[in-house]
């Protein structure tokens, strides 16, 4: 079975459970029932060898060296980039995704604090308040620096040996690092993913997520295209840092594949931040200007076309792929998907007995924590005697943009096609902080309730501290807790989490057609 096919918004059409543990017992053969076998007294240089040491990959590595397998990994060179010859150890997560984008949030916030404390009598001079881009951009380097010696750290710790160098897969048991070979019995392909360009012209005059994380100053103005969740966090991040943001999407609403109603809330909160919103529009070109910035063509729903000039840059935010090219998988008959993924079955094992794969180079869900939990039970069905599926239900996740979105289970589309007849509750609310600081921005919460069963089904927020409240609710969700043991609860008070325990009146009933 494929989950692949199956999965939409973070979930899967039907909850996958993880196969019980039997007996977890240590077995350095490599387990019985799905690990591979090789010739009769066939010598491996390693039990476990990953390419990439990304979260995905250190991850499974680490854990299969502590339960006893010989490991090693390889990765690239460290850069903030990333290219054909330049990663580092932490892989985009660490490197040039989660992580430093986080930092930018937060340096960004702090505009918005500024602001909001004169609602609360602070007075801050002409001028007090300023920032330095480049002091920013060293700070941050620091501690990227500091995270991929953590990482190498970490590997060393567990006793996996690292290679440094470009992988490629020679055969179902051999890995070529550099013009060097090694054996493995297992292979583990754990290489991610990288920015997707648009094919138009001029779309070498653009940037993707990543140089956008090394930019030598701040964009005056600048123009995202896409309407994913990497689009709308950037466009929050430059818009909070003063720049003027138009951000262009084909679609009517950003954020496609989220809760419909948390999209139209989210895409007027944006606009209330300021935003420029271009919905329903399609880049054309790129060109350069005579005075050296850009201009960006884009057609409208109408089909006329109109011009953004003055741009300082252009972001590409239209998609990750597989970053599968030049690894040999064809040569080693790995089967691959039309995106360039590698496929796999419930246990992340390809075609090919030997070869496993997790992460962002499998297009399931691409999320970090989805990673860890695909590289751990990867390394308890190589080296332990426990086939293990790993449980796509109900897998948190948010978007750093402004304002913050989280989201825990289905969305009320994904609910309704399930479950048929869903009791849905809602509530929207100027924050109390908002009152006083004079910020427009509300906040959106939504319980999504199988009407059968009274489980709840789906929670989802837009609002200040969503992906903080939404962690802990998603305990709820994961466990099967009915509406009225979530009424059973008692608030924190004065809270915004609390309105999640507080929703009392259905606010709508959806029912499936006869």
């Amino acid at each position: 079975m494929n989950v692949a096919m199956n999965l939409a918004q973070g979930l899967p059409r039907h909850c996958l459970k993880a196969v019980r543990t039997r007996g977890a017992r240590l077995n350095r053969g490599l387990c019985t029932r799905v690990s591979a076998s090789a010739g009769a007294g066939e010598q491996f240089d390693f039990d476990l060898f990953t390419i990439g040491a990304g979260s995905g990959g250190v991850r499974g590595s680490r854990f299969a060296s502590s339960y006893g397998a010989k490991v090693a990994v390889c990765e690239l060179p460290f850069d903030y980039i990333s290219s054909d010859t330049k990663g580092g150890v932490g892989g985009t997560c660490v490197l040039r995704g989660c992580v430093p984008k986080k930092l930018m949030v937060y340096a960004a916030e702090y505009a918005d604090e500024f602001k909001a404390s004169q609602g609360f009598g602070w007075t801050l001079p002409p001028g007090a308040a300023t920032h330095s881009w480049t002091a920013f951009i060293e700070a941050k380097r620091k501690e990227l620096q500091r995270l991929n010696g953590a990482y190498k750290n970490t590997l060393k710790n567990a006793k996996v040996e690292l290679v440094e160098g470009r992988g490629r897969i020679v055969d179902a048991h051999t890995v070529e690092v550099d013009g060097k070979r090694y054996r493995a019995k297992n292979i583990l392909i754990a290489v991610g993913g990288k920015p997707h360009k648009l094919d138009i012209p001029g779309a070498e005059l653009c940037i993707t997520s990543d140089e956008a994380l090394e930019l030598p100053a701040c964009p005056g103005k600048v123009a995202v295209l896409g309407g994913g969740y990497i689009a709308v966090e950037f466009a929050g991040i430059f818009s909070r840092f003063g720049s003027e943001v138009h951000t262009v999407y084909r679609q009517p609403l950003p954020l496609r594949g989220f809760d419909g109603e948390v999209r139209k809330f989210a895409a007027e909160q944006y606009a209330a931040a300021g935003l420029h919103l271009h919905p329903g529009c399609n880049p054309v070109s790129v060109a350069k200007q005579a005075n050296g910035k850009l201009s960006l063509v884009v057609k409208g729903p109408d089909g006329a076309t109109s011009t953004l000039t003055d741009l300082d840059q252009v972001m590409m935010a239209t998609g990750r792929v597989p970053k599968t090219s030049g690894l040999g998988l064809e040569d080693a008959g790995v089967k691959m998907g039309s995106k360039g993924q590698v496929l796999v079955d419930e246990y992340c094992r390809t075609n090919v007995p030997s070869i496993w794969a997790v992460g962002d180079v499998i297009d399931r869900i691409q999320l970090t924590p989805v990673a860890l939990m695909e590289g751990m039970a990867v390394a308890k069905s190589v080296v332990l005697d426990t086939p293990t599926v790993p449980d796509y239900f109900a897998v948190p996740s948010a978007v750093f943009s402004n304002p913050e979105i989280a989201t825990v289970g289905y969305s009320e589309e994904q609910a309704a096609e399930k479950y048929g007849d869903l009791d849905i509750y809602t509530t929207s609310f100027k924050p109390m902080r908002n009152t006083v600081s004079g910020s427009p921005l509300r906040t959106f919460m939504k319980i999504v309730v199988d009407t059968a069963s009274q489980k709840v089904v789906g929670m989802h927020m837009v609002g200040a501290e969503a992906a903080e409240i939404m962690q802990g609710f998603a305990v709820a969700v994961k466990v099967g807790a009915t509406k009225q043991q979530l009424d059973s609860v008692v608030g924190i008070h004065p809270s915004a989490a609390e309105e999640f325990v507080t929703m009392r009146t259905v606010s709508r009933q959806v029912r499936k057609t006869a």
